[in-house]
């Protein structure tokens, strides 16, 4: 019996402070979310049962479904050009014959390696600004008027986009990288006397090992994408420097409702179904790994 207890009994301090720290959290969230806790009901909030979460998704006005269907595309563009740009970038560099091979590889460390915050503030003074940007710089060496970039929906959609690509792609570059490098050069070889071309290659051999390689990785990244906040905050949203744009994603959208308008209520509600659909997302992401796993 005391071999059953002992090992409880060391971890629960352990187990104590994740469930302060992570559970006590979630719950009282989930609490907060039944109220009408606003600015005006700080102390004297009362419970409003589900009200919080019908006006999320089921009035179109509150503009809940519009940021969740806006972080679904975003989401969606992402990976897309991140999964095929990377594979592309991957087989190059792997090609043989390709000199400074290891040189382009400390270069694409350098997004990653940066703080996102300063990459961010780089890309928005250095690159968008409308006075002395590098665009609006080019635009005028070529006698065009000058935009303002992060104005715009559309274009701040499109400035943002790609501001995190930059960021993403030198993880999954040298994450297929790695994949392509641990596969047997014997496949190519015979596929070379069989009289296999490159494209047939890279899809019947290099592109088959790598997906349960590459496929957690795509995982994770897709949820850090579907959580982005950084990127779109500091480049349109953040206070003292908005700009005229509009884009919200369900992570902006819960931030903006909770510390800017103050209704503390309906932000919890976003939140907790922000997080039942990452767990959604999680179960089943974990189910498809196992499938893959099991081929």
């Amino acid at each position: 019996m005391k071999k059953k207890i002992r090992p409880w009994a060391y971890s629960l301090p352990a187990l104590v402070i994740i469930g302060f720290v992570i559970l006590f959290p979630i719950l009282y969230t989930g609490y907060i979310s039944l109220t009408n806790m606003n600015v005006y009901h700080w102390f004297n909030f009362q419970l409003v049962g589900l009200k919080n979460y019908g006006k999320a998704l089921f009035s179109f006005d509150s503009g809940f479904v519009p940021a969740l269907l806006l972080t679904l595309l975003w989401t969606a563009l992402n990976m897309v050009i991140q999964v095929v740009v990377a594979f592309l970038l991957a087989v190059l560099l792997n090609s043989e014959g390709l000199k400074l091979k290891n040189l382009y590889k400390t270069l694409l460390m350098f997004p990653w390696a940066m703080p996102a915050y300063v990459s961010i503030l780089l890309w928005r003074m250095g690159i968008y600004n409308t006075e002395f940007g590098l665009l609006n710089h080019i635009l005028r060496l070529l006698g065009m008027q000058p935009m303002n970039w992060l104005n715009d929906s559309t274009s701040a959609f499109i400035c943002c986009m790609v501001v995190n690509l930059w960021m993403a792609f030198p993880f999954m570059i040298l994450t297929m990288d790695g994949a392509i490098q641990s596969i047997d050069k014997s496949y190519y070889e015979s596929a070379t006397l069989d009289g296999a071309g490159t494209l047939v290659k890279m899809t019947k051999i290099t592109a088959p090992f790598l997906r349960p390689i590459v496929t957690p990785a795509i995982i994770m990244t897709a949820f850090t994408t579907f959580k982005q906040f950084g990127i779109i905050y500091l480049m349109t949203q953040q206070q003292g420097a908005k700009t005229g744009a509009n884009i919200h994603t369900v992570i902006t959208y819960a931030y903006d409702k909770a510390f800017i308008t103050n209704n503390y209520g309906f932000s919890a509600a976003v939140s907790i179904l922000i997080f039942v659909i990452i767990i959604a997302l999680s179960v089943f992401t974990r189910g498809y790994i196992k499938k893959e796993g099991a081929r």
